[in-house]
């Protein structure tokens, strides 16, 4: 059975098994979501997904890539335009010196939304993070790491490039650099600061013990990531109190 087939049947189960009537996600532009999306679309037909488009102070070529993906696979959508709320929160908190502490408001305040979204319609969230994200932390807890499916989570990056090219996801989707959005100029490999291909790469010798062949820096580079972002691929600790 082909990938595509396995991961649309598995969401197909889950749905059934949720008695959700379809699937609602963001849609930013990036190849992950339009992955993601085309995979919801096959699954449970595109009448019964819903695509939102969630500005936050973002280019511009964010919602046109993102309505174009939408078309392509015939899912409906809804904008909702963040820039005010995001303004209005930011005003109301202290200054701070960290600039991930303000950024990382519009991933959670895209999560807010698509809950309000999925509780109105009976639909499940569906996340877009891959594995290679997800093994090293690079998302943001309880903003797009907060959803109820993840269907690419046991993929590379490298594999959802391969994948979204085998469901007819737009080239210019595909080729274009990823990036979360946070601020302008933003690139997802600069902030990692390793490409994506020597990444995975680094993961998939880890995954199969077999590490002789990868440069030590880049092999503890890897792993103190990993090791760093531990927390946000577990559910929080819950003290147990002595009982007598």
């Amino acid at each position: 059975m082909s990938l595509e087939h396995q991961i649309t049947d598995w969401l197909a189960e889950r749905l059934a098994r949720a008695g959700a009537d379809g699937f609602v996600f963001g849609l930013s532009g990036g190849v992950d979501s339009a992955t993601a999306a085309a995979l919801a679309a096959r699954a449970a037909g595109p009448e019964s997904v819903l695509a939102a488009i969630l500005p936050c102070h973002s280019q511009s070529v964010d919602a046109r890539l993102a309505q174009r993906v939408a078309d392509v696979f015939d899912i409906p959508t809804v904008t909702v335009n963040l820039d005010d709320a995001f303004d209005a929160l930011t005003e109301a908190l202290p200054p701070t010196e960290h600039p991930l502490a303000a950024a990382n408001i519009k991933p959670r305040l895209r999560m807010t939304v698509l809950y309000y979204l999925a509780q109105s319609n009976n639909y499940l969230v569906l996340g877009s993070g891959n594995r290679t994200e997800l093994m090293v932390g690079y998302f943001t807890k309880h903003g797009d790491g907060g959803v109820d499916l993840l269907p690419l989570a046991d993929l590379y990056k490298t594999e959802v490039w391969k994948l979204a090219r085998d469901l007819g996801v737009p080239e210019e989707v595909v080729e274009r650099a990823p990036s979360a959005g946070l601020w302008p100029g933003q690139t997802d490999e600069g902030e990692l600061g390793i490409t994506y291909h020597e990444l995975d790469r680094v993961l998939m010798a880890i995954a199969s013990g077999e590490t002789e062949e990868i440069a030590p820096a880049a092999l503890g580079k890897v792993e103190r990531m990993i090791a760093s972002s531990a927390h946000k691929r577990a559910m929080p600790p819950i003290f147990r109190r002595l009982r007598q």
